[in-house]
Formats: C-alpha cells, sequence, structure tokens
C-alpha cells in the first residue's frame, strides 16, 4: 500500500487498519513479536507490540526510532487480543485519540510505501521534549 500524505495529529489512517513504525528491517509477512527490543530504550526487551491508527503515531514511531537505518511503517494485522496503549491513553491524552493499542499476541507486516515524514523543525522539536523527558526521569514506559 503506499501513502503520500503528510500525517495529521489524531487522524485514522482508514478505518480497522493498524500501523506499527520503527526501523527494524521487516520482510512482508513476517510476523512481529513480542520479545524483541524497545524501539526507544536501548538494552529494553519489550513486553508487547504496539500499534495505532493514525499515520502520526506511525510516521513518530519510524522517524524516532534508535538505531541506523531508515524508519519504515508496517500495516499489521494483530492476530489475537489487545488493548489501549496505556502510555498515551489518559496519561497524555484524554481517551485515546492517538489510536494506539497494544498486544502480547504476533501481528503479521505488511509494508507501507511513499509515507511523508514530519517538517525536520517539527521533527527537532519532539526529539528535544523526549530529551528532555527522559532527563526529567518522566520517559517511563508502561510495559
Amino acid at each position: 500500500m503506499d501513502s503520500a500524505r503528510e500525517p495529521v495529529p489524531f487522524e485514522v489512517f482508514e478505518e480497522g487498519v493498524y500501523l506499527h513504525g520503527t526501523k527494524a528491517d521487516l520482510e512482508v509477512g513476517e510476523v512481529l513479536t513480542p520479545g524483541r527490543e524497545s524501539n526507544f530504550e536501548a538494552g529494553r526487551v519489550m513486553n508487547f507490540v504496539y500499534f495505532t491508527e493514525t499515520l502520526d503515531a506511525a510516521t513518530w514511531g519510524a522517524e524516532l526510532a534508535a538505531g541506523p537505518g531508515r524508519g519504515r511503517i508496517y500495516l499489521v494485522e494483530p492476530s489475537g487480543v489487545f488493548e489501549d496503549d496505556p502510555n498515551v491513553t489518559d496519561r497524555r491524552f484524554p481517551g485515546n485519540p492517538t489510536r494506539s493499542f497494544r498486544s502480547r499476541e504476533p501481528v503479521r507486516v505488511g509494508e507501507l510505501l511513499g509515507w511523508v515524514d514530519h517538517p525536520p523543525e517539527k521533527l527537532q522539536a519532539m526529539r528535544d521534549g523526549l530529551a528532555s523527558m527522559q532527563r526529567d526521569g518522566t520517559a517511563q514506559i508502561d510495559d
């Protein structure tokens, strides 16, 4: 699937379509499972797979993920139950406007091509904000 539109905060990409942003180089059809290293915290193994229905949140994931290589956005198909991601739901935003979820079950991936990055100044502002949260100890992941 190809998407050349700019990400819009809180806008659902396509109803019922889930996205995962990362720098991991995955093959179409591969299964993404919990137990992989965090995209954002070196040395931390994650207990969940995280995904979203918004292109904006997936784009942030692809742009901010640690590691070498280009960011990628994958279309993901959950294989089991999933829940709202408590890292953003009600903690950072009332309800779940980012439509962010997590699951202990595997998800199958397909790649979304042609997505558009956030503007460089917006990306830098986000990186600065995250660095500040890490310095203050408020960047905890509830996993």
